[in-house]
């Protein structure tokens, strides 16, 4: 029996072309970069042991989606599903003690997009882009697991009812079923993406520019000014979150540990959108110290949503140091 895929570099190399949107579409359907790692290379190990009896009836890529839904699928049975904070009740908590045990709760975990693919068209990287977004696959997270999938093979593949039908073991009628109930609870949950200006580039830089310069400078007054009015604030493992410009300014003014000038800002990529690395400066240590990870939502009209992710083990996903010297910093913010 087969049983590893590095004995055989001739798979490897058919298969490597796949391996970045197929990590992408398993992150989709389980919320979190380290499971949709270690399915993926469940599914890279069916497929090549089932790979004789592979007809070519379908492209390759085909069908390594087909095998990494069906992997996905089993690895979600008994699994819960990954909220962020917003989506646990549905409403807005000020409590000061409320760290929720990671055990407890498994948070939605951010994907770094150096990982995933991001296509070279520029229309096709928007499409990409917003359906690996936070708030698309925290809305994922309340279907149940064969409508998750479904949906992303239909809406998000672009795979005819037949298809998926015939990669699920269903009839097309039951795909259409399934794909209607997960579209209605979708437009439920109320995206928003629809009705939000996009900024330009030239837009966005100068308000991350502006943000890192007031976060930097712990100035709440100039950040309440970049935020939109209905900003929401999450910060996994906490259960709490804000939303409106003022109660996330109360929060970084009573809460925030940094101190003006003793905040490091370093720029990350994650789910389609712009993100910082915050490090806290350590006056004994004569350093910087990881604090959170954030991914933001930026519009024309400022930044409307932030999850910090509170869990410096996140920051290994990006492949940055929990440390950084006082003299590396420099470089550490151009990075």
């Amino acid at each position: 029996m087969r049983t590893d895929t590095a004995a055989d570099p001739g798979f490897t190399q058919q298969v490597a072309p796949y391996r970045r949107e197929l990590l992408a579409h398993c992150y989709r359907m389980l919320g979190s970069p380290h499971e949709a790692e270690d399915v993926l290379q469940e599914t890279l190990v069916r497929a090549w042991r089932g790979y004789d009896g592979f007809e070519h009836r379908s492209s390759l890529r085909t069908w390594l989606y087909r095998v990494a839904t069906t992997t996905c699928l089993n690895a979600l049975k008994g699994m819960r599903r990954r909220p962020t904070p917003c989506g646990v009740d549905g409403t807005s908590s000020d409590p000061a003690d409320d760290l929720v045990n990671g055990a407890e709760v498994p948070w939605l975990q951010p994907m770094p997009d150096a990982l995933v693919e991001l296509p070279d068209d520029p229309a096709a990287v928007i499409t990409s882009r917003e359906s690996i977004r936070l708030a698309f696959v925290a809305a994922l997270q309340h279907l149940p697991p064969r409508q998750r999938a479904v949906l992303l093979l239909r809406d998000v593949l672009a795979w005819s009812a037949a298809e998926v039908a015939d990669a699920l073991g269903t009839t097309a009628a039951a795909v259409n079923s399934l794909l209607q109930r997960a579209r209605t609870t979708l437009e439920g949950l109320a995206l928003r993406s629809d009705a939000v200006t996009e900024p330009t580039e030239a837009q966005q830089r100068e308000l991350l520019e502006r943000y890192v310069a007031a976060f930097e400078r712990k100035d709440i007054p100039r950040l309440v000014e970049l935020f939109t009015a209905d900003v929401v604030w999450e910060m996994p493992p906490y259960v709490s979150w804000y939303q409106g410009a003022e109660a996330v300014g109360a929060h970084l003014d009573k809460r925030c540990p940094g101190r003006p000038g003793g905040i490091l800002m370093v720029p990350v990529a994650a789910n389609g959108r712009p993100g910082f690395a915050q490090y806290l400066r350590d006056e004994k240590g004569g350093g910087y110290g990881a604090f959170l990870v954030q991914v933001l939502e930026p519009s024309a009209d400022g930044i409307r949503h932030v999850v910090n992710y509170l869990d410096t083990g996140v920051f290994d996903l990006f492949g940055l140091p929990r440390w950084v010297a006082q003299s590396d910093s420099s470089g550490m913010r151009s990075a």
